[in-house]
């Protein structure tokens, strides 16, 4: 099931989507409503703090985690779905292809594609394509609090695994006449890629 006016744009740490995230909500306000995972809800607090290396979890732990904070996400009161049909666009940075490629790493696809299954599809998904020691390069750049998986081999691991779970979808026909992917290079300049962003959507 795809939910309409329902985008997610994926990519490792570093590859820009946050940026044009914003510049999407900026061109309209009352359109669009940007979101994120994890949350700022208590189950993404908690997330957050976990990503931090606050304190440690499981890796199939972490999966159930994320799980639960995308479902509050998107079927709790005021979420995404209620969002999305009340006629707003909301652009979330990460959805569960995330999941698919971070908690994978270290516990496999199958849980992570068991406890994601039960969650629609987005009308669009942009996959920011980068290489990892230039997204990591940026992230350096931040000079703030670096997260657990904010390293080059970690880094590595995840943009196989996402090239992985996105072409799977690429491939998979009833998914790809539901759900448009839109590849960006991420390398391109910041304006560039909001034009490529801006005349998918106007199509």
């Amino acid at each position: 099931m795809v939910l309409k006016n329902f985008i997610v744009f994926e990519g490792i740490d570093g590859a820009g989507t946050s940026t044009q995230i914003k510049k999407i909500v900026e061109s309209d306000p009352q359109k669009f409503v940007a979101t994120a995972e994890p949350t700022g809800l208590p189950t993404g607090k908690f997330l957050r703090r976990m990503l931090s290396g606050e304190f440690h979890v499981d890796e199939k732990t972490n999966a159930y985690l994320f799980a639960a904070d995308r479902c509050e996400h998107i079927f709790g009161k005021g979420g995404v779905k209620e969002l999305c049909e009340s006629g707003k666009v909301v652009v979330s940075d990460r959805y569960f292809f995330s999941s698919l490629a971070y908690q994978s790493v270290s516990c496999g696809l199958e849980l992570p594609m068991l406890l994601n299954s039960p969650f629609p599809l987005p009308e669009y998904l942009f996959f920011f394509e980068i290489n990892p020691e230039i997204s990591l390069g940026r992230v350096n750049a931040r000079n703030g609090q670096k997260e657990i998986y904010e390293n080059l081999d970690a880094q590595k691991k995840i943009a196989a695994l996402y090239e992985k779970v996105i072409s799977m979808y690429e491939s998979a026909p009833a998914k790809r006449e539901e759900m448009k992917i839109i590849r960006i290079d991420a390398t391109k300049s910041i304006p560039e890629i909001s034009r490529i962003i801006k005349e998918e959507l106007e199509k």
